[in-house]
């Protein structure tokens, strides 16, 4: 789960894979350059309200202004480095979203509603077989409302690990929560019915007040809608959710009946918000992380439970603190087991950040010399934000490289290309 909680740290997750040398040299400039734009400080530190001048907003790829897609209530720091981020800016040009990889389910915003799908079986690259590892993207439902074509879609909110997201066409509104480590989806629907469109033929095996069982593709899901509705079959499932405004989508572990009973009992506790706080003992070394969720519960239903279902991936859930069910699902990043309730924590000892192996051990050096020496004949030149920063941070890291091995000819190079290109 993204545990982005301030923009601050927003800025420095989207360097994750580059040296801090770079973070802050970039960071200087970037402020020095504020000298002539209006300018709040913060600690030692400040930002801008305006575009310093000769400067280039956010762009997508086709080069065009990327002006955020926000409701009109929208209040929140504009994100950019997020599972959902290309539902807030569109940088491929699309008024939607482009896949929302989440885990364990992958989702992607269409005009008609929000697409949903679950991939549990890896496939290696067809261009370079053994080289890339890929859970490719395959949609089995979409959820919407009858006659929706919104003309985009836009991020009505968002939380430390979840998002929602707004369609309006009309009269019609749709409100979709999503999120990392959710098996649930959150749906708002107002001006006509909900609806259903499966990819391929859809299996039910569940149907009565309100609640489906369905698999496609060998994929399970529980939909349920309020207590009291019923679903209208065909080549699109419809809903006036026994006049209601609600609805939600999980995808199940398995297609039993008493699992689907399970997660009904969980399927009416909308997620409000995500939250995650951080204690660190420094006498013990011990960080612990208490994962939050707030809940309202929709349908008071007997047998109906104010706590969510969540799944954890491997780094939370092989240090969890609190008892995990017998759930599992499948991801690029491993089992993802699951929890039931609206709040888990995890400890962890922290064992110190070793930045780069040491100059010792078992290796050649005379490869690692000849490496380090090919790339000093190559030029700093990278032009996109992204590819520019991790070209720098790679030189900025073979400067300790060739430093270390006595290369001072390449690492002066690497230093000098450094400077130019700041």
């Amino acid at each position: 789960m993204p545990l982005v909680t301030s923009p601050l740290q927003t800025i420095l997750k989207s360097f994750t894979n580059s040296f801090p040398l770079i973070i802050l040299i970039s960071f200087f400039l970037f402020s020095s350059s504020l000298t002539n734009a209006q300018s709040v400080q913060v600690g030692k530190g400040s930002y801008s309200t305006t575009l310093p001048a000769g400067e280039i907003g956010p762009q997508n790829f086709g080069g065009q202004n990327a002006i955020p897609k926000i409701s009109d209530s929208f209040d929140q720091p504009i994100q950019t480095n997020d599972f959902w981020s290309s539902l807030i800016y569109p940088f491929f040009s699309d008024q939607y979203s482009g896949k929302l990889i989440a885990h364990p389910l992958s989702m992607e915003a269409k005009s008609s509603g929000l697409e949903l799908g679950y991939t549990s079986q890896h496939v290696f690259a067809t261009a370079a077989p053994g080289t890339d590892f890929l859970f490719p993207y395959v949609a089995q439902m979409t959820v919407g409302i009858v006659g929706l074509n919104s003309a985009n879609t836009e991020t009505f909110k968002y939380d430390d690990w979840t998002v929602t997201a707004e369609w309006l066409d009309g009269d019609k509104s749709l409100y979709a929560t999503l999120g990392h480590g959710l098996p649930f989806v959150y749906f708002e629907i107002n001006g006509g019915d909900a609806a259903i469109n499966f990819s391929g033929n859809p299996t039910v095996w569940f149907n009565e007040n309100g609640v489906l069982g369905v698999s496609v593709d060998g994929r399970h899901y529980g939909i349920f809608a309020p207590t009291g509705s019923n679903w209208n079959s065909g080549s699109t499932y419809t809903s006036d959710l026994n006049g209601k405004d609600y609805l939600s989508v999980a995808l199940l572990p398995d297609n039993s009946q008493a699992t689907l009973a399970e997660f009904k009992s969980h399927a009416y506790a909308f997620i409000t918000n995500s939250k995650v706080d951080w204690e660190y003992d420094e006498s013990t070394s011990t960080l612990t992380s208490t994962y939050n969720y707030e809940t309202t519960l929709k349908d008071s239903a007997e047998g109906n439970i104010n706590e969510t279902i969540s799944a954890l991936y491997r780094h939370q859930w092989l240090y969890v603190n609190e008892s995990l069910t017998d759930y599992s699902y499948i991801s690029p990043r491993g089992e993802m087991k699951v929890f039931v309730g609206n709040s888990f924590s995890t400890t962890l000892k922290f064992q110190g950040v070793l930045p780069t192996l040491p100059n010792q051990g078992d290796y050649n050096p005379d490869v690692l010399k000849s490496l380090v020496s090919e790339v000093g004949t190559e030029l700093l030149d990278v032009d996109p934000t992204y590819e520019n920063g991790k070209a720098m941070a790679r030189f900025a890291n073979l400067v300790h490289i060739a430093d270390q091995m006595g290369l001072t000819t390449e690492r002066d190079y690497f230093l000098t290309a450094l400077k130019n290109r700041l």
